[in-house]
Order: structure tokens, then sequence, then C-alpha cells
């Protein structure tokens, strides 16, 4: 069996290396070819939809960024007029802005599901064409596993394309109008600044990346030889029986294990320099933006500004730095009373009086099991990291608020770790490690049922 081909895997490896090269972008064109057949095709009204629609949410995104600095020069001043109607105008940016948001992510679904059927219906016609699915599974040895890269890959490729759709089409025009912005507040220093930082680390990131692509790959072919593996020793099990075959395959099936668990930890090694990389990036790009307004500021050419609306100026070179690294410093009152209507929490306001109200009780001896699991999700849904490790977080609420939680947590774009008891939490997750004793362990995909 195919399991056997142990020697000159490493080789093998050198020699098909992704590259992002000349190839990559004629199979790249290829591919875009056929999701955007023709001008007049549905996928290309619907990217021209999400193209208004993105436009939109960006200008609308922007006026709710400086409103803030808007509320601080009224408050600064006492007044009342201004401080009405700018409630009223933050009000409906706000609900603007939702708006176009749930549109942006309801167009992005419905062109991954047009582009997955796009993408797989033209591989199944080559597919199933002259039997060459006969021939790829049984004479061809340089193309691995085409049941996993027709069905996963193929929707693994649709959902990210179709994630990054919106970031990419906004992306040219955002560009060009923050680097007018903070050209226009700190001269040529702000965006020449901000563009060597960026051109920097950028390359940085490219290096640290470039052996992670390949052995990610590999992990993924050693993962559906892995799988191809079982199913090999199922629908064979007859025969491997009879011919009293299980030792040989037990040894066959590890050999396949051990490649898979040695790709992954050297995989795991690559990742940890360039997550060392990301974040070191992520973090000095908040203190980079005070940097250039600073430069101005401190040379005096803002010193006929008054104090508000010197907080105003500051407020809008920031914001497009914060829109790309998340601020987790002052609170905001707003995000908290939002993310306790979601969790089911605002009542929580008339106990104790307020956001900003002291209470001299006990959380635990006040809030039911329930409530302090709903607490703990809002607060995970203000801080809005990237990864969540969630040790039996739902275990006192009822399967239908498990399930609201765990949405909230997918359209905030966060990456879920659960551990559990209860059966309903595998549909919110696409794997399952299941921790069997002694050291042994196994992880497994979950089919979701739709």
């Amino acid at each position: 069996m195919a399991g056997c081909r142990r020697p000159g895997r490493k080789e093998e490896q050198k020699c098909n290396r992704p590259k992002l090269d000349l190839l990559f972008v004629r199979r790249f064109c290829r591919i875009q070819a056929i999701l955007f057949p023709s001008w007049s095709s549905q996928s290309v009204l619907m990217f021209a939809t999400l193209l208004s629609v993105v436009l939109l949410e960006q200008l609308v995104i922007y006026q709710v960024g400086i409103v803030p600095s808007h509320f601080f020069k009224v408050l600064g001043n006492k007044d009342l007029v201004g401080f009405r109607e700018l409630t009223i105008v933050a009000i409906c940016l706000i609900v603007a802005n939702s708006v176009l948001k749930s549109f942006d992510q309801f167009i992005s679904s419905l062109m991954y599901v047009r582009w997955r059927q796009s993408l797989t219906m033209d591989l199944h016609k080559s597919y199933f064409k002259r039997k060459v699915y006969y021939t790829l599974n049984v004479f061809r040895d340089d193309l691995d596993n085409p049941d996993q890269r027709i069905s996963q890959d193929v929707e693994r490729f649709c959902r990210g394309l179709s994630t990054m759709a919106s970031n990419l089409i906004i992306s040219p025009f955002t560009v060009a109008y923050y680097t007018y912005q903070c050209f226009y507040s700190t001269g040529w220093l702000g965006p020449t600044s901000i563009f060597i930082y960026f051109i920097i680390g950028s390359i940085v990131n490219k290096i640290l990346m470039g052996p992670i692509v390949s052995t990610l790959v590999q992990q993924e072919k050693l993962e559906g030889d892995f799988r191809f593996k079982h199913m090999q020793i199922r629908v064979n099990a007859e025969s491997a029986a009879f011919y009293r075959a299980g030792r040989v395959e037990h040894m066959r099936t590890n050999w396949r294990l051990q490649d898979l668990l040695q790709t992954q930890r050297e995989l795991m090694n690559r990742e940890l320099w360039l997550y060392i990389g990301v974040n070191i990036f992520d973090y000095l790009g908040s203190i980079v933006s005070y940097i250039v307004i600073a430069v101005p500021i401190f040379s005096g050419l803002y010193d006929g500004l008054a104090p508000a609306d010197l907080i105003e100026l500051v407020s809008k070179v920031i914001y497009p730095l914060k829109e790309i690294y998340p601020s987790t410093g002052s609170a905001d009152d707003e995000r908290i009373i939002h993310f306790l209507k979601v969790t089911g929490l605002v009542s929580l306001l008339k106990r104790t009086g307020g956001l900003d109200e002291r209470v001299d009780w006990n959380w635990y001896d006040v809030l039911s099991p329930g409530e302090m699991q709903r607490l703990s999700f809002t607060r995970l849904f203000y801080h809005q990291p990237k990864y969540a490790v969630l040790d039996e977080a739902t275990s006192a609420l009822t399967e239908e608020a498990e399930g609201d939680l765990y949405h909230t947590c997918k359209q905030l774009r966060m990456t879920v770790i659960s551990v559990g008891h209860h059966s309903s939490l595998e549909k919110h997750h696409d794997s399952l490690l299941i921790l069997l004793g002694d050291g042994k362990w196994e992880l497994t995909k979950i089919q979701q049922r739709g």
C-alpha cells in the first residue's frame, strides 16, 4: 500500500515546495476565470455590490471613529445643544454601520457558496471525464488525495477568499484616504514613516512565513494520507482480517501518524517566530502613530490650537492605526452595554446602579452560575481576542443560550478552543480532541450537519 513509501519524502518535499512565482500567478488567474466566467455573471454582480457596501461602510466607520473626539469637544465647552445633535448623529451612524457590516458578511457568505459551487463543479467535470478519477487514484502518485482536494481544500479556499474579499476591495481606497488625512495633519513625515514601518514589517513577516508555507502544505498532505489509510483499512477490513494483516497495517498506520505528528511539531516551532514577529509588529503600530503626531505637536506647529481641538486632531490621526490594531486601553461604555445586551445581562446595570458604581457584595454570592458564565462571555466579547480557551464555559446554560454565545464568537472572528462535556458543543467547532488517558489522545474532524 501507499503507506510503505517512506524513503524519499524529504527529497520530494524539496522538489514540490510551494513558491510565490509566475506559476502560482497563472494558476490563481485560472481559478479567477472559473469564479468570474463573464462580466454578467452572478459573481461579478455580487462583487460589485460588495464593493459599494464596503465603501459606504468605511466612510461610516471613519465618522464613527472620530465621534469620541467631537464628544470631548462639546463636553469640554459645555455645549448642550451640540451634545444633543451629536448624540443623534452618533446613533444614526452606529445603526448604519451595523446594517452595512451585516450586509457585508451576508454578501461574502453568498459569494462563498457561489464560488464553491463553480469551482467544485468545474473540478467534477474534469475529474469524471474519460475516467480521470480512475487514473488519478490508481496510476498517479504525484497527486495525493484528490478527494480531499476537491472537498476540503476547495471549501477552505473559497471560504478564505470570501472572508478576505471585502478587505481586498477596500484596502486601496482606505490606504489612499488615510494617507491624505495623515499628510494633511502631519505633513510628509506621517505617511512616509508609516509606510516605511509597514514595508519593514511586511518584509520581516514574509521572511518568517517562508518556511511555514511549505510545512503547512506538507501537513495537509499528510493529514489526507492518514485519513486515506484508515479509509483503506475500513474498505479492506475483511481481506486484512482474512490474511491476518492487522499487525502490518498497524505498523503502516503508525508510520503515517508519526510522519504527520513530526510535521506538526516542525510547523509549531516555525510558527513561534512568526507569532513573536507579528505580535511585536501589532503592538508597536500604536506607538508609531503617536510618535508621528508628536513630532509636529512638540515642534510648535499646532501651538495655536485649544486643548479640545488638539485632542480632536490626535484622534483623527491615531484612528487609522487603531482600526488595524484594536486598543484595550480605556473602557468603552457603549461596547460594554452592547455586549451585556448580547449576553442577556443588561439587568445588571440596574442591580449595580450603573457601570461606574462600586458594589460591596461578592459576585459569586449574588449571581447564579449561569449569570457568572454569561458575564465571562461579556468580558470575552469586549476584549475580543483572536484566540479563546473556554473550560466548561456553558455548563450552566441552556443549549439555545450556548448556541447564541458561540455564534457571537464566530461573528467576532475568534478561534475558540472549548473544554466541556456537552455534546451540543461539537456543532460549534471544526475539530474534536478526545483525551483517552495515559497520555493518549485522538483528534478528529467534526462533520457539520446543515
